[in-house]
């Protein structure tokens, strides 16, 4: 007698069959590939959309603001790099489209003003990039996306009295946060990326690299604590969704990591680096101190783009 499938379980499969596709862009640190299964928060609530014949909604807290460090990056604005993340996502909502008609569509919660002050980033300069975010969106007619930052929660107060406000409101306390980062291996490497982050970020610090590295330890805390009241913020404005994050996520954790574009490591993204287009084609992404030995640089609209491998 031939299998059928029962008509509760069709939202199950559906659901597996959209996991199915988020799972070659999984950001791990993981070695084994694992199937839809390992990932039961996902699953769950995709099925949930699902069964009320919903689009999946999937927030993704990042593109925050480009790095301070100018041997990374080519400007404060959106390059290339987020050109090709941006439509890499929209084409992600529209293949999940092809196995399930209603569809997808993905919140970028822009977070550059929750930590700005932490990384060493202007405000100005991270309302123009969220601006630019959403004029790209719009230029290349990416329907599946939209922008949602800190102006869409508290308007038009001081970027200082929002940060407090969001911090108070939801951080985790330092020594909870302490605790969990000595307890846990996953905590500790976002730890310890994040302050590797801080540390390649400051192009002007004077003192000695011991001393810079306490003071980016010390800030690494502070940028995990805002990052968690934001992730929490998300939550509840966006109570249902499917939970990404452009940081490796190990299989199963409420988080599903999402590789944007082929990098060196798994933590490299296109607001700390350059765009460089291989001789074959494809794309990676560099700092623009390496992308400009191994290449050209390109300009848009007469702006830096990205670069075009030469050798």
């Amino acid at each position: 007698m031939p299998l059928t499938t029962t008509p509760e379980a069709l939202p199950t499969s559906t659901g597996a069959a959209i996991l199915n596709l988020l799972l070659p862009h999984h950001r791990t640190t993981d070695p084994a590939h694992a199937s839809a299964e390992a990932f039961p928060h996902q699953l769950g609530r995709i099925t949930d959309f699902v069964r009320a014949g919903a689009p999946v909604v999937l927030t993704l807290p990042g593109f925050p603001c480009k790095s301070p460090n100018p041997a990374k990056v080519l400007g404060h604005l959106p390059d290339m790099g987020e050109r090709l993340s941006l439509t890499f996502l929209n084409t992600l909502c529209t293949e999940i489209e092809r196995v399930y008609p209603p569809g997808a569509r993905m919140v970028i919660c822009s977070d550059g003003h929750i930590f700005g002050d932490l990384i060493g980033v202007p405000d100005e300069h991270i309302d123009a990039y969220a601006d630019e975010l959403r004029v790209l969106i719009s230029q290349l007619g990416l329907e599946r996306l939209s922008v949602f930052d800190l102006r869409d929660v508290l308007g038009d107060l001081p970027h200082d009295a929002k940060r407090a406000h969001v911090h108070g409101r939801y951080a985790p306390a330092l020594d909870t946060l302490r605790g969990e980062i000595r307890a846990d291996d996953n905590a500790l490497a976002l730890y310890r990326g994040i302050t590797r982050f801080l540390v390649e970020d400051t192009a002007d610090h004077r003192g000695t690299r011991s001393a810079l590295q306490r003071a980016c330890r010390q800030r690494a805390y502070g940028v995990i604590q805002r990052s968690r009241a934001w992730g929490d913020l998300i939550a509840d404005h966006h109570p249902r969704c499917v939970r990404l994050s452009i940081h490796p996520q190990p299989v199963g954790a409420a988080k599903f990591g999402i590789r944007l574009l082929d990098a060196p490591d798994a933590w490299t993204t296109p607001w700390h680096s350059a765009a460089l287009r291989r001789t074959d084609g494809t794309w990676t992404l560099v700092p623009k101190a390496t992308a400009a030995q191994q290449g050209r640089l390109v300009r848009r609209e007469g702006r830096p783009s990205h670069f075009v491998q030469t050798g």
